[in-house]
């Protein structure tokens, strides 16, 4: 039988009856591989990516990221044969308004007719009724949030969680302007960014959405296709008897309350080791070490 953890203490989004452990799972990396194309297609062993999730959920994870553009399509499907029907904690977050192209590129699609179709696409591959968050993920510029208005998007959200398909709502790759903007048409229960211990640019932010009671979910905790490498991670990593991952998800539970950490992986190996974190403290007198 999995030991169930306590990853990390639990977390409410705000205004919602949906409590997560602050220790999840990403799921991008449940895809596959064609060549130069990311996230696409399936993976090399389908039953090892189900088994995967399953151990994720026996041990305790109950915040899962996906989006339908993963794939396309794929993820959501392993996560269907893998988990439904679905334990009544697991709260499923997804992302719309991209597409992808037939070369793997990530093509924005935030029109009314795109991030409609999205929605029901997720419905469809995941199973569900209705979806439990969608995060509208600014594609205005792909790699890095940009200014630029999301009020058209966002009403769009809005609509289709007023006709019951959409429960809460989330942003991703935004600017601090553009959640304003975006609270003043629908309340946003989670905001998700690049961040880890090199990508800094939302250190205010983080404490702007935490006094608000809003989870804060760093993409690419890592450092996504490129590993996070710092002689000051790896120095802390070896004093502390644990892997320079390890101490970088440690960092980020460490750093605020309202951050929810979803390291993806495809191999169980790794996935048990980035559940270790939610056990390790960085004492006191190493953080600014790596704070810096």
């Amino acid at each position: 039988m999995i030991e169930q953890k306590n990853l990390a203490g639990s977390f409410t989004l705000p205004g919602t009856s949906l409590t997560v452990n602050r220790m999840g799972y990403g799921a991008m990396q449940l895809a596959g591989r064609d060549g130069n194309k990311l996230v696409w297609g399936p993976p090399r062993d389908v039953d090892a990516a189900i088994a995967l999730l399953r151990e994720a959920v026996a041990s305790g994870v109950n915040h899962i990221d996906t989006s339908d553009y993963y794939g396309p399509h794929i993820t959501n499907q392993i996560i269907r044969k893998a988990l439904s029907p679905y334990p009544d904690d697991l709260v499923i977050v997804t992302k719309v308004s991209a597409r992808r192209g037939e070369d793997g590129s990530w093509i924005p699609a935030m029109s009314r007719e795109e991030l409609t179709a999205a929605v029901h696409d997720n419905l469809r591959n995941l199973g569900l009724d209705v979806l439990d968050v969608v995060n509208l993920r600014s594609m205005l510029s792909v790699h890095a949030p940009a200014e630029g208005s999301l009020e058209a998007p966002m009403a769009v959200l809005a609509e289709l969680q007023q006709k019951g398909l959409v429960r809460h709502i989330g942003l991703s790759n935004v600017t601090p302007s553009q959640i304003a903007e975006a609270r003043r048409i629908a309340p946003i229960v989670c905001v998700q960014n690049q961040y880890n211990l090199a990508q800094r640019a939302d250190d205010a932010l983080i404490a702007d959405l935490a006094r608000d009671g809003i989870a804060y979910v760093p993409f690419f905790p890592l450092g996504g296709f490129s590993p996070l490498q710092s002689s000051s991670l790896s120095r802390v990593a070896e004093r502390l008897g644990a892997t320079p991952m390890q101490v970088a998800l440690a960092w980020l539970l460490q750093r605020s309350p309202n951050i929810l950490v979803i390291p993806g992986t495809s191999s169980i190996e790794h996935f048990r080791e980035n559940l270790e974190a939610a056990r390790l403290q960085i004492p006191a007198e190493l953080v600014p070490d790596l704070d810096s």
